[in-house]
Order: structure tokens, then sequence, then C-alpha cells
């Protein structure tokens, strides 16, 4: 190992920091980038005081000889590439991989803790790309259990609605009185910035990011009002944009059937997402449709991404409802031709044939406009019209309901109490089919979805079957495919109500079912679009490999037996097969139990402009 320069970046350390640091050299992205005068160097490992440099080499076989915190030997090493596994060992040093050799490599090496992986699979920490953990990181005990014993070491927020920025507007559409002291203060040009620091102070166990939600975003320029955004109000959303991109944001995510959200336009999407395009961001979008105007709605997302310069990813790619069920080549097609003409468009999904949102998602957008849905559903001749819209299939609007008809709607939570405070009657509903409510109230499906809404406050949330199975196989097998979860972190001791079982088994789902039972995917590439697709999609740096300098998340599952446990009927059940996760080199999994460890941080996209 020869510097260019004469004197030794080690120079500078003790005699026993220097023998520490060249034993435990290692390969690092750093010494990949713009580097200084001497060429050779870069910075790349803190220990206690010491910073130790490296060339951009493999580790020499020094390595195999220094004391080291964690060794995994003998597993099959699925490095995140999709590369072919291997038999190897993998050696942690503080919150990084120190060494990735073949089995025995690692054998005399002195560690702190020994992880025998035989017949076991190493891989990298999962990375879920849509996360709803927000309430669980922010306020809750942060441990996430459904999804740190998936595997899941990063989760990313930040569908359609954030937490940040918050202002009056904001406020007022959550119900908060921050006077009062409801909720934490994110308002400010830090505020994104203040949100993601929270949920690091608050103590989690995986590492945390966000988008930042196009809803929030209109909701902060305008409010809660349909119609056009004004010029001022449009640089409203744009300056709240740039602030967030350089607060860390990874770019900007739409939920289009949901109101506010939904109510801005094409243009308005379109300038609201250029904002986020210096930084590196990129457009991630619910579409408008997944069923009739499906096709249409991924024109769409294609031309705000190209208008706006940035890439594209759809959430949960999916073609809903039976008599869209075909469109799924034809989606898939679309995504392939945009690709050969060098326009940036990928896609997510999750492994099962069933969704699952708030049952308000059941009636009109224009129901909720400003606000006033419970006022309109209060009102006997706007309710009227809304039963008869929802019923007809009148308007244009994604009506999901006949979509999957009564029968294909499961209530999994109505809330105990209303609006006023009063008890709802609607919890006895939970677990029920909507066709099923409807029987029991005496009246048809859309009057009992109407007061199942008016009488929780719409707190009400449901599973709803619309995907056909051979389409979710279908679409595991493409290479721009990336996993995500669109669920939220639970406890199952402590879980109220229920939920759906992504929540506890998507990625043990794939594994178990997809790769090892029917084969639809290759376990390495199973295991790339997990991690390191889901990193390179959003310049998450350092994460989603096994290789030496990077962060050690690591995952060590039994692949014969790794399986998700949850149904629909029966969700509050943890995965089995993850035996051991490691965040940042700290044991949060350690033979299938949380550790009670919290070390996630926050992981921020490229635009990132740091403290200011």
């Amino acid at each position: 190992m020869t510097p260019l320069a004469t004197q030794s970046p080690l120079a500078n350390l003790d005699g026993t920091e220097q023998t520490r640091a060249r034993r435990i050299r290692f390969q690092h992205p750093a010494c990949r980038t713009k580097r200084s005068r001497r060429a050779d160097w870069a910075p790349v490992l803190v220990l206690t005081t010491a910073v130790v440099a490296c060339q951009p080499e493999a580790p020499d076989t020094e390595t195999a000889q220094g004391l080291m915190d964690v060794v995994v030997e003998g597993g099959r090493v699925v490095d995140g590439t999709g590369a072919a596994w291997f038999h190897g060992d993998v050696g942690i040093v503080g919150d990084r991989i120190a060494a990735v050799v073949p089995a025995g490599g690692l054998a005399n090496h002195e560690a702190n803790l020994r992880i025998d992986a035989a017949g076991k699979v190493v891989s990298p920490g999962f990375i879920d790309i849509q996360s709803h953990s927000r309430g669980s990181l922010l306020a809750g005990d942060g441990r996430v259990l459904s999804k740190i014993t998936q595997g899941i070491t990063t989760e990313i927020l930040g569908e359609g609605s954030t937490n940040a920025p918050a202002n009056h507007h904001t406020d007022e559409a959550a119900g908060i009185d921050r006077e009062e002291g409801e909720a934490p203060d994110f308002t400010g040009p830090r505020g994104f910035d203040r949100w993601l620091r929270a949920m690091q102070e608050n103590g989690v166990s995986p590492n945390v990011g966000s988008f930042v939600g196009a809803t929030t975003i209109r909701v902060y320029g305008k409010g809660e009002e349909a119609g056009p955004a004004t010029e001022a109000e449009l640089d409203t959303m744009r300056v709240a944009v740039r602030r967030a991109m350089e607060d860390g944001a990874f770019g900007v995510a739409s939920a289009l059937i949901y109101p506010p959200g939904n109510f801005a336009s094409t243009d308005e999407l379109v300038e609201v997402v250029a904002a986020s395009a210096p930084y590196g961001g990129v457009y991630i979008t619910h579409m408008r449709s997944e069923a009739d105007r499906l096709l249409e709605a991924m024109d769409e997302a294609i031309e705000i991404g190209v208008r706006a310069g940035a890439p594209v990813e759809i959430y949960h790619l999916k073609a809903a409802g039976l008599r869209n069920h075909y469109k799924a080549r034809l989606a898939i097609s679309k995504i392939d031709s945009a690709r050969a003409a060098g326009i940036d468009v990928q896609a997510n999904m999750y492994p099962y044939p069933a969704g699952s949102t708030g049952l308000p998602a059941l009636l009109p957008p224009w129901a909720s406009e400003g606000g006033n849905l419970l006022d309109n559903l209060a009102d006997p001749e706007t309710r009227q019209r809304i039963h008869d819209e929802v019923i007809g299939g009148g308007g244009d609007w994604e009506n999901l309901g006949a979509l999957a008809t009564p029968q294909g709607v499961l209530v999994t939570y109505a809330a105990s109490t209303g609006p006023d405070g009063e008890p709802s009657g609607m919890d006895q509903y939970a677990g029920m089919r909507l066709s099923e409510i409807a029987e029991a109230m005496g009246v048809d499906w859309a009057d009992a979805a109407i007061e199942l809404v008016r009488a929780t406050g719409g707190r009400v949330g449901m599973v709803i079957f619309m995907m056909a199975e051979e389409n979710v196989a279908l679409q595991l097998q493409q290479p721009w495919i990336k996993i995500g979860t669109d669920a939220g972190g639970f406890d199952p001791e402590t879980a109220v109500g229920m939920t759906h079982p992504r929540a506890y088994g998507t990625y043990p789902r794939i594994l178990g079912k997809y790769v090892r039972e029917e084969g639809v995917v290759g376990l390495e590439d199973a295991v790339r679009k997990m991690s390191s697709a889901v990193a390179a999609r959003l310049a998450i740096a350092e994460r989603g490999l096994l290789k030496p300098g990077m962060y050690a998340d690591v995952v060590v599952f039994d692949p014969n037996t790794i399986g998700d446990r949850a149904t629909f009927q029966e969700p509050h059940q943890l995965s089995v097969g993850v035996e051991e996760v490691f965040v940042n080199g700290v044991h949060v999994v350690s033979g299938g139990e949380h550790t009670g460890a919290k070390p996630g941080r926050i992981v921020r996209g490229p635009g990132y402009a740091g403290s200011k």
C-alpha cells in the first residue's frame, strides 16, 4: 500500500491506532469519488478519534489478522448486486462492513461476537421504499417489530403526506392547535430536517428517510381547496420543495386518488417536481388510476417526469379490478418502451393480490373538498348525491367499491368513538366484509360505507381485493421492480384492530413463496430488488450492498424456513426465518428476537445541504 504523498495518512496516529488501522483497512465508496491531491487516499472510517485512509483496492491479507466486533461466518453470501451467491465470511468493525471474504477467510480472526451462518443466507438489510411507519418512528417505541423482523433495516416514508413542512394550512388540515402543544413544531425553513431529526432522537431501530409529500406541499401552499394554484401559491410550493430537498428529501411523492392531493393538475405537479430536479429528486407516485385508466395515468406520470426533468418511480404497480387484469402486461410494455426511448421510469410493488387504504377512498373526491367530508355526509341532500354516485359509478374518479365489489372490501379497523367523542358503534364491524356489514345494517353497501365513515369521523380502514395473483408473479420478474410494504410497523402484542398482512410479511413472503416454493424469481435477484436497487434509485450512499466500507446493515435468514405467517384474517403475526439483523453494526435482532437496540440513523437524498 503506497501513498503518492511522502507522508502516510497514518502518521498522525499513535502506535496502537496505527496497528489497528492497518489491520482493518478496507475499500470504501469514498475512494471512488473526487480525490484530493493525495489521489490514492480518502477518508473511510473513524476509530475513536482516528481517521483511517485507504486505496481504492480490495483489502489485503492483513485484514484477516485484526480485531473485529462481529464475524458472520460460513453463510451463503448474497451481496445485493445480483451476482451469484458464494460461501463466505462477513466481518464488521464499528458501524461498517470491514471484510467480505471466502468462507474460512476470517476463521482465525479475533472477534467480539461470532455467528455461525452455515446453511443460512447473509444479505444486505432490506430497504422499504414505501413505509408508513411515521407514527411509531416519531412517537412510538421505535422498534417497528413487524418490519425489523422481516429484515427491513431502512424505511423510506412520504407517500402523499409528510409531517413536514408545516404551517397554518397543514395544521388546520390536521386539526392541530400548535399553541396548545398538540404536535411537534416542524414549521419554518428547516422543518423537514427537524422532523427527520425528531424521529432519530425518539430512538428507532431502522434507518429512516423520506420523500416530501406532494399533498403536504399543496396544502402548505393552498390549503385544502380544489382548483388551480395561483402563481403566488405555486411559488410557495416551489420554495417548500427546495427547502425539503436541501434537508435531505429524496424527491416528491404524490398520492393522486386521495383528496386534496388529487386536486393538483398535471401542470401543477410538473412545477412542484421541477423544483426538486436540480437536487437529484425522484418523482414517485401513487397514480390517479390503477384500474380503468391505468395506462392513461402512467402517461401522466411519465409526462410529469419528462417535463420536470426527474426520474419517475411508480408506487405499488398493479392492474386493479377483474376487467383490468389484462392491462398488467400492457403496463409492463409501456415501462419497457419508455425505458427503451431513454426515459427513466421504474416501479415497485408488494406481493399480495389485495391493497389497503382508508375506507373514505370509496367516496368521490369532491365530497372531501375543503376538508368538508363530514359536513357533506351530515347534509341529507349531499349525502344522497354521494350515495348515488358511488352506486351508479358516475363521475371522473376511481370507484374502488365498484371495482372490488362489496364482497371484496374487508373492514380492518373502525374507531370505537366518533368525532364528538361518543361511542361510534362501528368497531363491531372490524373483520367483516362490506357486503356483510350492509346486510347487518339493513342498507345497501354504499350507505353502509357512508355510515362507517360518518360515525367514525373517517377513521376506518379496509383491505380491498382487486388484483390477480398471476400478475403479482409477472411483475416480480421485471428487472426494474423494487419492493416496498406500503405499510406501517406494528407490535403484535399491542396492535389494535386488523391490518394488511404486508405489514408483517412482505419480504419473507417473497423469499419463501416466490423464491423457494415457486421459483418465480431467483434468490440473488430478489435480494437485489429489496436492497441495492432501492439504494441506487434513491442515491442512498453506502447502503444496500455487502461490500467493505459500506454501513453494516446485515441480515441473516434461513432460506429453508423464511416465510410470512400473517393472513388477512389474522394479520398480527411476525414472520419467521430472519434470525439476525444488524443496523449500523448494532445487533437489533438476535436469534429471531428483538434486542431492544435502536441504532437507526437518518438517510438523506443527494441534495442534502448539511447544517446551516
